[in-house]
């Protein structure tokens, strides 16, 4: 039951990567949520599993949150995956498949690896969302929002926010100050909030420039983390569709920068960062299975 895995991230966002293509990998949602713990298991973001690909696709790719959710996409482990890849191949260019869509990976120079995450979802059924609004703004009460004590509560705070889907949903809200905004206290609370069925990531977002956005963010079912692909590029294309920025922006994260770039020939959106590994090791699956 020992399986090799490689610690990868992500401009600080960390996952725990298999490679199941050779078959015997057996992870559901609770082993998942194992791997990732920080104490008892390995510690991620989330746990990729790479499978073998269908059709065109060099490869697929299974996303396990923290909580041990399984869900449809990832931008910065795509990346990892697409990286060793092209390391494994030698090939200028990569497809992936993974529950969002097929995604097409280049290498981009050192460690920078480009990835076309495909066209933006901007009508609320796609996103999904649970009633009829503009997604470009649309006016949201974060409800039961901490007031200054964090064990007092205050009445709806009234935000306007955009939502977004790359293949998984997003909230995004533009704030004054990224770094004073309350990430900790109203990110699980709108992640979990009706309006979105099947929960969501929320991006807060402070604009800088025409060029450069700075956002932080509250992953669905990972809590805080350092960077979010997916998040970056749709905090990008609202700022975009709200006239804040141009096509092409550089989204500033805890961990480090990506370029996102929303091509206007087709759509599609571009994003573009680092792939790093961290380490590689091995790990007895069944004993960690049956480990309180």
């Amino acid at each position: 039951m020992a399986y090799t895995f490689r610690k990868m991230h992500g401009l600080g966002n960390d996952f725990v990567v298999f490679d199941a293509r050779a078959g015997g990998l057996l992870l559901d949602n609770a082993l998942a949520r194992k791997v990732a713990d920080r104490r008892l298991g390995i510690g991620c973001d989330q746990v990729i599993v790479i499978a073998r690909g269908r059709g065109e696709a060099d490869a697929a790719m299974r996303i396990f949150n923290a909580d041990g959710d399984e869900v449809e996409a990832c931008g910065n482990a795509t990346r990892c995956v697409a990286r060793l890849l092209l390391e494994e191949t030698d090939a200028p260019v990569v497809r992936i498949d993974t529950p969002g869509g097929l995604l097409v990976c280049r290498d981009a120079g050192g460690d920078m690896i480009t990835v076309d995450m495909g066209k933006p979802r901007l009508d609320w059924r796609e996103i999904p969302l649970a009633r009829a609004v503009d997604t470009k703004s649309f006016a949201f009460d974060v409800p039961g929002a901490p007031a200054s004590s964090r064990h007092a509560k205050m009445a709806a705070v009234p935000v306007q926010a955009a939502a977004v889907s790359m293949g998984n949903p997003h909230c995004v809200l533009f704030v004054e100050d990224a770094e004073t905004a309350p990430v900790a206290d109203w990110g699980p609370v709108i992640e979990h909030d009706v309006l979105f069925p099947a929960r969501t990531n929320v991006e807060f977002v402070q604009v800088l420039s025409p060029e450069r956005v700075r956002m932080r963010v509250w992953e669905r079912g990972a809590g805080i983390t350092r960077a979010c692909g997916t998040g970056a590029c749709a905090a990008a294309v609202a700022a975009h569709r709200r006239g804040l920025t141009s096509r092409q922006t550089d989204v500033v994260l805890d961990g480090g920068k990506l370029h996102i770039a929303w091509r206007a020939s087709d759509d599609h959106v571009l994003m573009t960062g680092s792939a790093s590994l961290a380490f590689t090791g091995d790990i007895d699956l069944g004993a960690l299975e049956h480990a309180t």
